[in-house]
């Protein structure tokens, strides 16, 4: 199976926060900027609020990627679309604790495409269900806003709830497991939220917006 990037802490500029017209170039240029990888946004407008992109944009996205995709999928019944978006180029897929009725079995369908396993909670969710699923996934991302769209301010409920989560995985021997934080993350919460736990930073608007790709996201790794 493909692995999640060792490199820490890893930054993974959002893509839906780039501009579409050149997505070319953007990629080219949040890649030489130093992003670890390239994170997708996939929304269905049933399970969130909005409607972005599917496969065939993935597939476009990967012909000029050099990093690996982190696909997340904010979509309802995520079961049915795993191979698609395998196919168009994800290299790690995210569901949603929230839209998977048999998470293991979901889990499972990821890793029979050999690649590894995310799974997303939103703010309301607790982390305390999460634990019958730890020893079996690769990550978890951590919504530090409410899923639909970018630019949302960042929830500080976030913290304790990556802090309980590296705990309970560092307690049950599960060091590995790469904990995600997407939702209003900048360099001036990023150093707070790598110390509570968290190793891959996903910022989209704050890095697009900057003006200079790279400083600020050396500005994230150094926090």
């Amino acid at each position: 199976m493909n692995r999640i990037p060792d490199r820490r802490p890893l930054i993974a500029p959002s893509l839906l926060s780039c501009d579409f017209a050149c997505i070319a170039e953007e990629v080219h240029a949040i890649e030489e900027a130093g992003a670890d990888l390239l994170h997708v946004d996939v929304m269905d407008g049933h399970f969130v609020p909005n409607i972005t992109i599917g496969p065939l944009i993935v597939e476009a996205i990967k012909r000029h990627a050099s990093r690996p995709l982190d696909v997340h999928l904010m979509i309802s019944d995520p079961d049915r679309y795993l191979q698609a978006f395998r196919d168009a180029g994800a290299d790690i897929l995210t569901v949603h604790q929230e839209t998977c009725a048999h998470l293991h079995r979901t889990v499972q369908g990821i890793h029979t495409l050999d690649i590894p396993a995310g799974v997303s909670i939103n703010p309301a969710t607790p982390v305390a269900l999460l634990d019958d699923i730890l020893g079996e996934i690769e990550m978890v991302l951590v919504m530090s806003v409410n899923p639909g769209f970018g630019g949302q301010r960042f929830i500080p409920r976030a913290l304790e709830k990556i802090a309980d989560l590296r705990a309970r995985a560092d307690k049950r021997g599960f060091e590995d497991l790469r904990i995600e934080v997407d939702g209003g993350v900048t360099r001036d919460n990023a150093g707070d939220l790598l110390r509570a736990g968290a190793d891959i930073l996903v910022s989209g608007s704050a890095v697009f917006r900057s003006g200079d790709y790279a400083s600020y996201i050396e500005a994230l790794r150094g926090a």
